[in-house]
């Protein structure tokens, strides 16, 4: 008789067998096997039901055959360990198991953060039972989804003739952000203003301070007569001069928030793709897990961490250096790490060993020294402007010992500009001494609007504001693209129109649209897995309350959106197109529809053409041979058989139905565009080939 052990992954399973050896029997759920139902008596969408709003389960089509394989498994078991992944998830995929299967109190529940002989049988010294706390929370989430989305998505299709849009908890405010910040830029007016800039012998430099010329109505310089005077001034007095040293600590191990945005920043990865290829690392052996919002190393890490940075003749802090956790964090797994130090590449792809070394770097760099800096700071004052004496500000700073920047270049979650200060050699200088500059530089600036959001820099912002976890950033980021409700605009975040429309329809009405909504329902999920609060609290209260908040909203107030966002025309027939949800996802379909068939293939919100050769092409060259019409030929694709055409007349809305053969790309016969068939015989001589008349499509 063996011992079963159900994971979820079947990515972990060549690895776990090498770990337990023989007796065990390890097997996949493959996640989730049961779900809420879809539907309910086949006709209305599930949502909770009754005064205690007891959520239904039901196997999912997938999980019925891996249900009735780990039944048998069960059987032929002596002890059954749930060994899902170590979060609310992960609990809640043991839980349905445990139902599903029929384990009652016959199970024992273990987690591990790593898949190392070390981690797996640490765990399964201290078998536990299932927290029907985590898993209530996870339950909550779940619900909380699903009351958000089929109580307020009809609302916004009664008002809008577009089809498949829809509201989210989590998704929605996260479209929101992103609607504001576009609307701050459109609101935004460029103010030119003007800086100087003094260059000196050595190749050093000092800023204008305008402070003296500015207030805090008016922040910027814009009269250029004065910007002008200033820069012609070369003669200056040192009014201070500081120098000393200064300490750069580095940055924290990754959590998942951070791995997305450093992902897309250095590796131009999306967060999904980031997602999963952290899961194949993580499934190999590889990496610890990967859904964490703990920025720090385990305390048992430290004597491999300074081993790893001896090899990089770097050394390593004498006390553990420890990040303060994001407020409201779980923090109940570690940072994201190697789970072998020593190893300096893995993975099976060139995408898996790109991401295996920024993990591995940046968690080696976490507990390396400080960089170390000599600094020098300058102030100069120089004749007077407008009765007023000019200042200038020159600061300098020299790298003189490396420590954690001898492993990384800089934080890869952020995106900074140069510091101009650490390319700016400021010598030694003294109170009173005179500096005389060589030249004066004029500076024409103009203010900045706020930066679109990218996908890292968004992702930043949703955890600054506690939106969603680290397992929901991915997911959130696929949602609002893939439902065209945000569109990408030169690698930027922009709403569509469908978007704004959402936001426009719910701000105002809607608790679940306002920022600070979702942060405290996370805070109410944390109190249901600590047990301090319950399901029904927190899912009855908010379906109470979203019915009344609905009953207000006014879908005339929201601007009309169009299929996404954008103007498409129909390449075929020239009408607009629109974008569709079809059984196989979304598409972009052609309004002239039945008569015009023609669609495209959609990818993040945006059209794309299927094949150039199958889409209709206006002809420049061949004509309706109809006396009564003339117009342009369209070659169509024939859409039951593949690489077979067809060539219809683009008059056909006007009740003109000729069609003739393809032949070698060209319609059955030639004629010149304006001319008749007619014509062309008489001038030509040559006979007029059979042709097909009245072939309807």
């Amino acid at each position: 008789m063996a011992k079963l052990m159900i994971i979820e992954s079947p990515g972990k399973l060549r690895k776990l067998r090498a770990i337990l050896g023989s007796g065990w029997n390890i097997q996949p759920s493959v996640g989730h096997i049961r779900d809420l139902p879809a539907t309910r008596r086949g006709q209305q969408a599930w949502m909770p039901q009754g005064p205690d709003f007891r959520a239904e389960y039901e196997l999912t089509d997938r999980g019925r055959g891996v249900v009735a394989d780990l039944k048998k498994a069960v059987r032929d078991a002596d002890e059954v360990y749930l060994a899902t992944d170590p979060d609310r998830e992960g609990e809640a995929i043991s839980w349905h198991l445990q139902q599903a299967l029929g384990l009652r109190e016959s199970y024992h529940r273990v987690a591990f953060n790593e898949i190392t002989e070390k981690a797996v049988k640490a765990a399964l010294s201290k078998p536990r039972r299932i927290d029907m706390g985590l898993v209530q929370a996870q339950e909550s989430r779940r619900v909380l989804d699903r009351l958000v989305g089929y109580m307020a998505s009809p609302v916004l299709w009664q008002g809008s003739s577009v089809k498949g849009l829809s509201a989210g908890r989590v998704q929605s405010p996260a479209v929101r952000l992103v609607v504001d910040r576009e609307r701050e830029i459109r609101a935004f007016k460029v103010t030119n203003h003007f800086g100087v800039k003094l260059k000196f012998e050595g190749g050093w430099q000092a800023e204008w301070n305008t402070k003296a010329f500015t207030t805090e109505e008016s922040p910027y310089v814009t009269d250029r007569i004065l910007a002008e005077a200033v820069s012609k001034v070369r003669n200056v007095v040192v009014e201070s001069f500081k120098e000393g040293p200064a300490r750069r600590g580095p940055p924290p191990p990754f959590t998942t928030s951070s791995l997305q945005q450093a992902a897309s920043n250095k590796l131009r990865l999306n967060p999904k793709a980031a997602m999963d290829i952290a899961q194949k690392l993580y499934e190999g052996g590889h990496i610890t897990y990967h859904r964490t919002d703990n920025p720090n190393l385990s305390e048992d890490s430290m004597a491999d961490v300074a081993a790893a940075l001896s090899t990089r003749n770097v050394g390593c802090v004498d006390k553990q250096r420890r990040y303060p956790a994001p407020e409201g964090s779980q923090a109940g797994h570690p940072a994201i790490t190697p789970t072998h130090w020593e190893v300096e590449s893995a993975g099976d792809t060139p995408e898996q060993r790109a991401l295996y070394e920024l993990i591995r770097t940046r968690a080696m760099a976490c507990q390396a020294p400080d960089a170390e800096y000599a600094t020098r700071q300058a102030l100069l004052t120089g004749s007077t402007a407008e009765g007023k004496a000019v200042q200038f500000e020159a600061k300098g700073r020299t790298l003189t010992k490396s420590g954690w920047l001898a492993l990384l270049e800089g934080d890869d979650t952020e995106d900074r500009g140069r510091d101009a200060a650490h390319d700016n050699p400021v010598p030694t200088m003294k109170r009173g001494d005179s500096k005389q500059a060589t030249t004066g530089e004029l500076e024409s600036k103009k203010t900045q609007p706020p930066a679109r959001y990218t996908e890292a820099s968004l992702i930043k912002k949703l955890e600054k504001e506690g939106i969603g976890r680290p397992s929901t950033y991915a997911a959130i980021m696929e949602n609002i693209t893939s439902k065209a409700l945000v569109a990408f605009e030169k690698g930027k975040l922009v709403p569509t129109s469908n978007g704004e429309y959402v936001v426009d329809a719910l701000v105002g009405k809607c608790q679940f649209m306002e920022i600070p909504y979702t942060k405290e329902v996370e805070g109410q999920l944390d109190q249901v897995a600590d047990g301090k609060t319950t399901y029904l609290n927190v899912v009855g209260g908010a379906h109470a309350q979203l019915t009344n908040e609905l009953k207000g909203v006014n879908l005339k107030q929201a601007s009309q959106p169009d299929s996404a966002g954008q103007e498409v025309t129909c390449p075929g027939c020239g009408k607009s197109m629109g974008r569709r949800t079809g059984k196989n996802g979304a598409f972009w379909g052609c309004s002239g529809y039945p008569e015009c068939k023609v669609t495209l293939e959609d990818k993040r919100g945006k059209p794309v053409p299927k094949s150039p050769a199958a889409l209709p092409q206006l002809s420049a060259e061949f004509c309706c041979a109809d006396q009564s019409c003339g117009k342009p030929l369209v070659r169509r694709a024939d859409v039951k058989q593949t690489n077979t055409f067809w060539w219809g007349c683009s008059g056909y809305k006007d009740g003109c139905r000729e069609t003739y053969p393809d032949r070698a790309g060209k319609p059955y016969y030639e004629v010149a565009r304006g001319s008749r068939i007619e014509e062309a015989s008489r001038t030509s001589g040559r006979s007029v080939p059979q042709r097909l008349h009245g072939r309807s499509r």
